[in-house]
């Protein structure tokens, strides 16, 4: 599990210069807002394009300006978590599960949908509908259907950041079950520190665009 980023670029008076490489089963982009965390990932995730940048996941060229690479964000089998679960209102939690799966070739699937419901203890939640839900609930389902579309990466933005602190604590031991049991590689956004302490391996320190530090976790 490896991951190589470099990403150069202006996006109005802002300025993004990010550099850094990781070996860990959770990385960490932390910083105070404003500081160009989500900027790195949208670079990640196809969804901004820098105008110079190089991302490699496990060997896997993502991005690589110099030699006019830029795959699509639907070809780089990235995962995406956001702040907002944004699940379909209209759907169960099962068919929002499945969504996920949709995206994922038969020859690409890593993860059984038994497997994600027992990982993140969705069973007894498969048939209700997402209002009914819990902001940890939610949040729950929507870190399970990015990983049914068997990403080689998973992405997390603020994933906690909605909740309150009783929900955070509901949602924690999930995502240390992730990082240890998954075995998908995560760039995990915060501006908590204590999150990024629990759950990382390594941690990147962003500032005003700019990467200042990328340092072993706790």
């Amino acid at each position: 599990m490896s991951i190589e980023v470099f990403a150069q670029t202006q996006l109005g008076d802002f300025g993004l210069e990010a550099n850094f490489k990781s070996d860990a089963r959770v990385t960490a982009i932390f910083g105070p807002s404003g500081a160009g965390k989500t900027s790195v990932i949208n670079v990640i995730a196809g969804l901004l394009r820098p105008r110079r940048g190089r991302v490699v996941v496990d060997g896997a060229v993502l991005l690589d300006t110099e030699a006019g690479i830029f795959l699509p964000a639907h070809r780089r089998r990235v995962g995406y978590v956001f702040q907002e679960s944004r699940l379909f209102p209209h759907l169960s939690v099962r068919r929002n599960l499945l969504y996920g799966r949709f995206f994922a070739s038969r020859q690409c699937r890593k993860v059984s949908f038994a497997e994600v419901v027992e990982l993140l203890d969705l069973a007894g939640l498969l048939h209700r509908g997402t209002a009914a839900l819990s902001g940890g609930e939610r949040q729950r389902v929507a870190i399970g259907r990015a990983l049914l579309a068997s990403p080689r990466l998973l992405l997390m933005d603020e994933p906690l950041s909605s909740l309150d602190m009783k929900r955070k604590q509901e949602v924690m031991p999930f995502l240390e079950r992730l990082r240890d049991q998954a075995g998908i590689p995560i760039v995990y956004v915060s501006h908590v520190l204590a999150e990024v302490e629990q759950l990382s391996g390594k941690i990147v320190l962003m500032s005003a665009g700019k990467v200042l530090s990328a340092e072993e976790g706790y």
